[in-house]
């Protein structure tokens, strides 16, 4: 039987092997856990920094409680594993985040439902699996509309714009998936909070970053954003409220939109590490992926402090068209950390790396971005 806090020298188990796995599992292994990780490719990149691997796919019930065995506590790097795998595992060793968190939010509508319960702010929305039901909700959210999968959509994937009168056509491209229809929010700007929460409730916060997308996946993430200090205070409040009402432990991502007029709406909840926390990892005191294996193993949490300003920006499979990029580019630039995720097949859209530039001039920080990235793309 577990028995909490976990000392160093523990194994942490992590169900997906992607980069938010590998980058926490090199955290881990520096203060002494060993690991081993779960995904479908041997040579995922986690399993190439972890002590073990169980190939198997994330709702193989079999291959999860073959890793269970093996580890003190689970936990995930991404939120698309079935909460009902999590289940099976959770009579084996802790898991955390619990069942219950990811049965939560793994759904869009069983999202906005508690959203709705807890008073969160949120666009308008409505169910839109059938062609009904989507006529039904774009009379509540109005057109444009954006129609969302419930289940697995990620980095604009399992989601299209509906407007004009070919709704019904443009809907049949979600092949009949359960879906939620959402208004179109003309936002001025995208933040998300950072924090993490322990299981004895205690909670630390990360200063809030701005994130620009583009094509749907995150390009820049600049830290600390530049918001007033009641938009920043109120961000907070809905966040720490959200991890709160989910009895979450482990770190957790609110995204959410600010509006022309000051208000805020929750967007998405990830109840994990998070792309646009990549910052933390070399800017703070305690990167994101340490503060989650601290609140895993039921340790104190650290000191969330920023040291320095920050803008990370994504490497994308793009940049590979041509071979790999040009390195020496970025390995120049003083200021910039260079984190590439070990996967082998670059493809257009896919998140290959990114690059930390410690700055606390942000806006010369994100110049300097575009410059690298307009030196590293194919000519």
């Amino acid at each position: 039987m577990t028995t909490f806090p976990l000392a160093p020298g523990a194994t942490i188990g992590i169900l997906g092997g992607g980069q938010l796995g590998r980058m926490m599992a090199t955290e881990a292994r520096r203060m002494g856990y060993r690991i081993v990780a779960l995904d479908p490719y041997a040579r995922c990149p986690t399993a190439q920094v972890a002590d073990g691997v169980v190939v198997g796919a994330l709702d193989d019930v079999d291959a999860a409680r073959v890793l269970a065995r093996q580890v003190d506590v689970i936990t995930l790097d991404t939120e698309h594993v079935p909460a009902d795998v999590l289940d099976e595992v959770a009579a084996l060793a802790p898991v955390r985040p619990a069942p219950s968190v990811l049965r939560t939010i793994q759904d869009r509508q069983t999202q906005k439902q508690f959203l709705d319960r807890i008073g969160m702010p949120q666009a308008a929305w409505a169910p839109a699996t059938t062609a009904d039901e989507l006529l039904g909700a774009l009379a509540k959210v109005g057109r444009p509309a954006i129609v969302k999968v419930r289940h697995a959509g990620y980095d604009g994937k399992g989601q299209v714009r509906v407007d004009g009168s070919d709704v019904i056509a443009q809907h049949a491209r979600l092949r009949g998936a359960p879906a939620v229809a959402e208004e179109l929010v003309r936002f001025t700007r995208e933040i998300s909070v950072i924090l993490a929460r322990a299981a004895t409730g205690e909670v630390r916060l990360y200063p809030i970053a701005e994130n620009v997308h583009r094509q749907h996946i995150l390009h820049t993430t600049r830290a600390p954003a530049p918001l007033a200090a009641t938009l920043r205070a109120r961000a907070e409040q809905f966040a720490v409220q959200i991890a709160e009402a989910l009895d979450h432990v482990g770190v957790i991502a609110v995204e959410m939109f600010e509006l022309g007029d000051g208000r805020l709406l929750v967007n998405e909840i990830a109840p994990r590490t998070h792309n646009s926390g990549h910052y933390t990892y070399g800017a703070c005191a305690t990167s994101q992926f340490e503060q989650h294996v601290r609140a895993i193993c039921g340790l104190p949490l650290g000191d969330p402090r920023q040291l320095a300003g920050a803008v990370m920006v994504n490497l994308i499979g793009d940049l590979w068209r041509d071979g790999p990029p040009p390195w020496h580019v970025v390995l120049a630039q003083p200021e910039a950390r260079l984190h590439l995720y070990g996967k082998d097949a670059p493809a257009p859209g896919r998140k290959m790396g990114h690059v930390l530039l410690v700055d606390d001039d942000t806006d010369r920080a994100l110049a300097t971005a575009e410059k690298l990235l307009a030196a590293l793309a194919p000519k």
